[in-house]
């Protein structure tokens, strides 16, 4: 018997054959079908049963979630009072390998006699779906993954991959900024990563010392303050620089009479600093990029407001 590995990358091999094939057999009507679909009026009804239906359900997900309004219709429960959903402006896409079940014989002239545009997405042209359909994606493949040639994988992998490119391909045309996609993504960390902002998180009070302020005092703060560095202020009130824990240690190490030290001898003049209407992501970037475990929020003209350090964004989900 082969090893696992060596069948799993059959499997991907014969999967990845499949999309290849998918992308080659568009032809120009696709782009007539973006265009359709882009100015539909009410909004995208996925159908399918069985694994198609699976599908169905991801890509009605998809859909919604970058900007095109969706909804999934079970092929079964449509003729049995689902097709009540459908309004005159929507438009029907239909997933079906064969694209002759029962199920799909019974409900698209249904479908057809409303009015709706029809999408087959099928894997056969030849297919009763893909001869009555307005718009056809031909999603066949020669082989599917399973060495039976049975269990719908490649096929299903196929049909996901098609209607990515759709969602896709509509997401750039209506300029779906990410700003859009945060409305409708506002759990997880995916949601925090696109809307929880400096602002939110940071520190305020924070660790701040004057710049002639002695080691003792400098020690103190930073204990006190809990974030492992001090802010240093000159006299107007504005950012000198930072002195970490880290810097402490240094000098101690390094410094035959630490205790006549300064501020301004110790700490790092100029140091990053990050604003407050800053995306909190932008802030975990900065402090993976340089090494640095907290940045401090200023305003123009570079006073600080606060401090963020990384366990306040860890301890928020983003990672």
């Amino acid at each position: 018997m082969e090893k696992a590995i060596q069948d799993a990358q059959e499997v991907l091999r014969i999967e990845i054959e499949a999309i290849q094939t998918v992308s080659n057999q568009l032809t120009d009507s696709f782009e007539s079908l973006i265009a359709c679909l882009l100015n539909c009026k009410g909004r995208i009804i996925v159908t399918g049963v069985g694994k198609s239906g699976h599908i169905g359900q991801k890509v009605v997900a998809t859909f919604n979630s970058t900007g095109t309004p969706a909804m999934f219709m079970h092929a079964n429960e449509a003729i049995h009072g689902d097709l009540g959903m459908v309004l005159p402006p929507d438009i029907v896409i239909v997933l079906s390998k064969s694209g002759n079940t029962p199920e799909i014989r019974n409900l698209v002239p249904i479908i057809r006699s409303r009015g709706n545009i029809i999408v087959g997405i099928v894997g056969n042209k030849e297919s009763y779906l893909a001869q009555v359909s307005d718009f056809l994606v031909d999603v066949s493949v020669t082989q599917e993954a399973c060495p039976n040639n049975l269990a719908p994988t490649s096929s299903t992998t196929a049909t996901l991959a098609a209607c990515d490119a759709i969602a896709v391909c509509l997401l750039k045309r209506r300029s779906f900024s990410a700003e859009e996609f945060a409305a409708v993504h506002p759990g997880g960390s995916l949601g925090k990563k696109l809307y929880l902002h400096v602002s939110d998180i940071m520190r305020n009070p924070f660790p701040s010392v004057k710049i002639d302020a002695d080691l003792s005092e400098i020690i103190l703060t930073i204990t006190s303050g809990r974030m492992g560095a001090t802010a240093v202020l000159n006299p107007n009130g504005e950012l000198a620089g930072i002195i970490t824990d880290g810097d402490l240690r240094r000098m101690l190490q390094q410094n035959t009479q630490p205790f006549y030290q300064k501020a301004n001898t110790l700490m790092t003049p100029n140091p990053l600093t990050i604003e407050a209407n800053q995306l909190a992501y932008n802030a975990l970037l900065h402090m993976e990029k340089y090494a640095i475990m907290q940045l401090i929020v200023v305003q123009p003209p570079n006073i600080p407001i606060g401090m963020v350090h990384l366990h306040d964004i860890i301890r928020e989900g983003i990672r």
